[in-house]
């Protein structure tokens, strides 16, 4: 299972996640918050990471960002929901690549 720390705080493919970063319109900068269902990890170095995040947006289209880990925008990234344990109380999640997700259709594509 492919996890990594961001600033303290652990993530895991398949949580839910809530993703803050900084946007900049007309020479004000504001935070803005894109929650998800994290699809995948990459890379091996500091400098070389990355993670895709996955929504259902308006109309049930699905939204997908990509951030590297150094990018200057990036504000936080906050757990709201970790991804459900199996029965015997590892986690539920069996692969390191959650793709499967983006043929899914309604509610299951938010279910992990």
């Amino acid at each position: 299972m492919l996890s990594m720390d961001f600033k303290g705080t652990k993530i895991t493919v398949g949580d839910t996640i809530k993703v803050k970063y900084n946007i900049e319109e007309a020479g004000k900068v504001r935070v803005q918050a894109f929650e998800g269902i994290l699809i995948s990890l990459q890379g091996r170095n500091e400098e070389d990471k990355s993670f895709t995040v996955r929504r259902i947006g308006d109309r049930g289209v699905g939204v997908e960002r990509i951030w590297p880990i150094t990018a200057r925008t990036l504000v936080g990234v906050e757990v709201v929901k970790h991804s459900k344990k199996g029965k015997s109380g590892k986690v539920g999640v069996r692969r390191s690549k959650l793709y499967y997700l983006r043929d899914v259709k309604g509610r299951m594509a938010t279910r992990v």
